[in-house]
């Protein structure tokens, strides 16, 4: 005949029971368990009111996390605007170059831009521009298959040497006409964290999406 009770059936017969306590309530404080913490035994209750701080501790650390990330976005938001207000009232090509390079470069302290374009026509009259400068069959290749923005180390990409040696990180944001891509912003930074291939890339595609419009406006 079976006697001893074991561990599962004790926890079922609690579970399918929820009243139990209701009926020895005095068991709460008296059953004590061993503090996850270390140190003495502590009553159910105790142990219970700690699990509620801990888990209250890291809500509130998430919330705080979110909000810093809510932040962050509105300020790179209003430098996205900022630079779309620029490529707009720009009147031609010059500008449009000017207008990127310095948003890039100042507002979001990118270091190295770079911009590349094939399959266009320069604007008449312009000539030897490094923008039109043919990229090697590699990076053609490379930044062609691209569907979406491309983050990452700057040694996955040796045959951009025009970035500069000192690049350790890079995003690569193609230009589109239609569905056809005609080059790409080049993105670099001595940071090995600053571009990296978890990063979302939502901002870098409205701007991909701004100067390929302006770009192909003032063409």
């Amino acid at each position: 005949m079976k006697t001893a009770i074991d561990e599962k059936e004790v926890a079922a017969y609690l579970k399918s029971h929820p009243e139990f306590f209701e009926h020895y309530a005095d068991l709460l404080a008296q059953v004590l368990i061993p503090d996850p913490h270390g140190g003495h035994a502590i009553s159910i209750t105790e142990r219970q009111l700690g699990t509620l701080r801990e888990r209250n501790r890291k809500l509130e650390a998430k919330l705080t996390q979110l909000l810093h990330f809510g932040e962050e976005n509105d300020a790179i938001g209003d430098k996205v605007h900022r630079l779309a207000l620029a490529l707009v009232s720009a009147a031609d090509f010059a500008a449009v170059l000017r207008a990127l390079y310095a948003h890039l470069g100042t507002d979001f302290a990118v270091p190295h831009v770079t911009l590349r374009l094939w399959g266009v026509a320069a604007p008449q009259g312009e000539t030897g521009l490094a923008e039109f400068a043919a990229p090697d069959a590699a990076t053609l290749a490379f930044a062609s298959g691209l569907s979406r923005p491309h983050c990452g180390p700057a040694d996955r990409l040796e045959t951009l040497p025009w970035l500069g040696a000192s690049v350790r990180s890079l995003a690569l944001v193609p230009l589109y006409r239609g569905t056809e891509t005609i080059g790409f912003v080049a993105l670099g930074s001595e940071e090995i964290h600053r571009f990296y291939p978890e990063m979302g890339t939502l901002f870098l595609v409205r701007i991909g999406d701004l100067a390929g419009a302006a770009l192909l406006r003032t063409l």
